[in-house]
């Protein structure tokens, strides 16, 4: 995944401020988990378009 993806990731669950001050290490667990949750979400609905479109 890349750095890019991540902090969207973070910024869209509202922890991009402590991803700024502290980087991932400072996240929560349950927010790395949400985290991962949003990004395998984000991977589902794209190789679902993915596959409508062929």
């Amino acid at each position: 995944m890349s750095d890019k993806l991540k902090y969207e990731l973070a910024k869209e669950l509202g922890v991009a401020d402590i991803v700024r001050r502290e980087g991932f290490g400072g996240v929560t667990s349950r927010d790395c988990g949400n985290l991962v949750r949003l990004a395998i979400e984000r991977a589902e609905r794209a190789l679902a378009n993915q596959e409508i479109n062929e």
